[in-house]
């Protein structure tokens, strides 16, 4: 029995393992190497990628730029509906990806919420890159502000404080400090955000439609070849692999290498002098 249990552990961790890497290992080894490297370069692949990569740019920015003091203020303050901001910021989680299509329709399309305002200035978002942005923003954004939320709960409060009696104010208190010590927890979200964005479809498919060189993204080339070119999605899906495993990677490294560097940076009291 003693070495029953362990070997039945190794096995179920290689019939895991094998099951999950079968269908990846499939993409690549279908086609012949050289023939899948050619259609990977095909025109709807690196169309496709550059549109992906291009928004998912964007929609990392926006997410950062507003979700990092949205995350700071949740974890630093207790304030009454704390609870209820959380569970806003997660919604986006547990959607169907069809159901916030339609919302994003339901608010920024024509006849949505917004939609008159912004007719009346001359913007029209749906079936546009900008929609392509605001659909990956939206399913993407709340995978970085748990994380954010989590790095800012995890930098000690008693730095905090020690700047704060140093005479740090507190923009100074959040660059200066907070900022660097969370920033392992920050580059993670930000690239396990990005990795949603790559592989978002659903609600791009229904809100910014699947326009070659314009909103047609990895996935949704991926969807177009399947019935056209069956090899060809076959190659885009492996580039989706690629650029996958190198953000997942990269999430393994970023905290790593942020405590290897640890960057805290110190504060001195100001000056008395005139």
């Amino acid at each position: 029995m003693k070495r029953l249990f362990p070997f039945m552990l190794w096995a179920t961790t290689v019939l895991a393992l094998g099951f999950l890497l079968l269908p990846i290992a499939a993409i690549f080894l279908r086609v012949p190497p050289l023939e899948l490297i050619a259609r990977m370069g095909s025109r709807v692949a690196l169309d496709a990628l550059v549109v992906t990569l291009k928004t998912n740019l964007v929609a990392n920015a926006l997410i950062l730029l507003v979700g990092t003091p949205a995350a700071y203020l949740i974890a630093t303050r207790r304030f009454r509906g704390r609870a209820l901001v959380t569970t806003l910021v997660e919604l986006p989680l547990v959607l169907p990806p069809a159901v916030a299509g339609i919302g994003l329709l339901a608010a920024f399309g024509r006849l949505g919420l917004l939609g008159a305002s912004l007719d009346a200035l001359g913007l029209s978002i749906p079936f546009t890159e900008t929609a392509v942005v605001l659909a990956v923003t939206f399913v993407a954004s709340p995978f970085y502000v748990r994380a954010a939320i989590a790095a800012f709960e995890a930098v000690d409060p008693d730095l905090v404080g020690a700047a704060r009696t140093l005479g740090a104010g507190p923009a100074r208190t959040f660059f200066r400090v907070a900022l660097p010590l969370a920033s392992g927890g920050l580059g993670a979200g930000a690239a396990l955000a990005f990795a949603r964005g790559i592989g978002e479809f659903g609600a791009t498919i229904m809100f910014a439609g699947s326009l070659q060189g314009v909103t047609q993204t990895l996935s949704l080339a991926v969807y177009e070849q399947f019935d056209v070119d069956f090899d060809t999605a076959l190659a885009i899906g492996a580039e989706l692999v690629l650029v996958s495993g190198a953000v997942l990677l990269a999430v393994k490294i970023v905290p790593a290498w942020t405590r290897s560097t640890s960057p805290f940076v110190t504060l001195s009291a100001p000056s008395r002098s005139s």
